[in-house]
């Protein structure tokens, strides 16, 4: 990834989420809710400066919006074109296969190894989507442990910001 030219801080039903782009208009970071604004620019990389979004990126932004309030889970964010450069090729295609995953549906950490052509790695998985940068547009909270367990969540608020994500997308979940 190149570092961000721009960043922005917008409220969200979950809280004050961030998101940082290049040069180009593409997205290079995106953040749930941290602590305190502070926190969640810092997520977004060094370098940028707070700026008003170029359209392309205040349409991700709407985007997000709705997405967490519940106000259109018929848009996945599959379209939001996100800079991958500097990713390793094993957290694109965890990414990619994450991206596939419809609101309100789940696979685990073991399916997405399985569908990435790696069966057996649903740790690594784990870790791959752990170091996200991009949530909820590459949603790693559709992603849980087997056995209907919620699985961490390295994102602002842990497992309760989730489980409001899961909720708000009307997922169904076995026991967590």
């Amino acid at each position: 990834m190149t570092g961000p030219a721009g960043f922005a801080l917008f409220d969200t039903a979950v809280g004050r989420c961030g998101i940082a782009w290049g040069s180009d208009g593409v997205v290079t970071a995106v953040r749930l809710p941290e602590e305190s604004d502070e926190v969640t620019a810092q997520y977004l990389g060094e370098g940028a400066e707070a700026s008003a979004p170029p359209p392309e990126v205040a349409r991700v932004i709407d985007a997000v919006v709705d997405l967490v309030s519940g106000a259109n889970l018929d848009d996945d964010l599959a379209w939001v074109p996100l800079d991958m450069r500097g990713l390793t090729e094993f957290q694109r295609a965890v990414y990619d296969a994450a991206r596939r995953i419809p609101p309100g549906s789940t696979r685990t950490y073991g399916e997405i190894a399985t569908e990435i052509g790696l069966p057996g790695s649903a740790r690594a998985v784990g870790r791959a989507l752990g170091e996200n940068p991009y949530p909820p547009v590459v949603p790693c909270h559709r992603v849980t442990a087997a056995n209907g367990r919620t699985g961490g969540f390295s994102a602002g608020g842990g497992v309760t910001t989730k489980m409001r994500l899961l909720s708000t997308e009307q997922a169904v979940l076995g026991l967590w």
